[in-house]
This record gives structure tokens, C-alpha cells and sequence, in this order.
């Protein structure tokens, strides 16, 4: 039996259509690589911190920073706000920045902020900051999410959940 020009050509664009559907199937479950340009997306904006003055985030550029997303209604963001806080007492000196973006009314901040002293930054991202989260790579919109950025501006880390201090500050150390 001969195989003809013809059926070797369908039989190599049946191949390559399987090829790119596999691709494809398996790109699609994986989560998506935060994009540096997010980093530049971050730094344009201007975002009212806790007591309604307005912060231009591209004041902390050239800084290692530990962005954290997180809100007021949410146990682990909460959970974690006393190691921040520890984290920016004993590395701020160091040119590491905490930031934190919340996810929630301006009010709800402001009252959170006072109630518990946080010593880092606290910014409302309203619902903006979540889809500046999806930027990052945080497709689920789970929170906390945490970005580690480098001086240079690129993510170096990202992490979804609560915090692991230990593996946060060996990152740190790592830069």
C-alpha cells in the first residue's frame, strides 16, 4: 500500500493540530506568571492610606518591597498583620518596605488601622486592588496575596494564603 502526498499531508496537519491542543490544554491549568509589568502598573498609582491622604506608591520605588493584598473581613490577612508589622520593625532600616493594600471600604481601614497599630503603610485599594492582584498572577482573587518585588522592580515571589514568615524573610535575605 502506498501512502499518497495527499494523505501524508493530512496525516502531518491532523499531528500538528493534536500538538497544539495538548499545549494548549495543559497551559490553561497553570497559574498564570506574574508580570513585571504589574510592577509598573503599581507604581503609577496613587492610593489613599488610612487616614485619607492620598500616597503616590511610586515614593517606595527602588525599595524591596512586601506588598500585601488582604482585607479587614479576612481571619489569615489579620492573622498575619503582627508579623508584618515585625518584618518592617526589623528590616525597614534595611530598605525593605511593607505595603499594605486593602481590599475593603475606606472606613473599614481607617478603623482596622486605628484599633490596631499597624506600623507599615496601609493603603485602600477598594476593589481595584484585586484585579491589580490578578495582574501579579492572583487569578483566584484569594486573599492575603503577598508580592515580593526587588529593588530593580521585578516580582521576585508571590504567595496566596497565609504567610509563612520564615520562608518570607529567607527570600528576603536571598535578594
Amino acid at each position: 500500500m502506498t501512502i499518497t502526498r495527499k494523505t501524508l499531508s493530512f496525516l502531518f496537519i491532523a499531528l500538528l493540530f493534536a500538538a497544539i491542543g495538548i499545549y494548549v490544554g495543559t497551559k490553561r491549568f497553570e497559574p498564570a506568571p506574574p508580570a513585571d509589568t504589574a510592577v509598573g502598573a503599581l507604581m503609577q498609582l496613587r492610593l489613599p492610606d488610612a487616614s485619607g491622604k492620598t500616597q503616590p506608591l511610586s515614593s517606595w520605588q527602588g525599595k524591596t518591597l512586601v506588598v500585601n493584598f488582604w482585607a479587614t473581613w479576612c481571619p489569615p490577612c489579620v492573622d498575619e498583620m503582627p508579623e508584618l508589622v515585625a518584618l518592617q520593625n526589623d528590616l525597614g532600616a534595611t530598605g525593605v518596605q511593607v505595603l499594605g493594600i486593602g481590599i475593603d471600604s475606606p472606613s473599614n481601614i481607617r478603623q482596622f488601622a486605628e484599633k490596631h497599630q499597624i506600623t507599615y503603610p496601609l493603603l485602600v485599594g477598594g476593589m481595584e486592588g484585586t484585579e491589580l492582584s490578578r495582574q501579579f498572577g492572583n487569578q483566584a482573587g484569594g486573599l492575603p496575596f503577598t508580592v515580593l518585588i526587588g529593588q530593580d522592580g521585578r516580582v521576585r515571589q508571590t504567595y496566596v494564603g497565609r504567610l509563612d514568615l520564615a520562608k518570607v524573610r529567607a527570600d528576603l535575605s536571598s535578594l
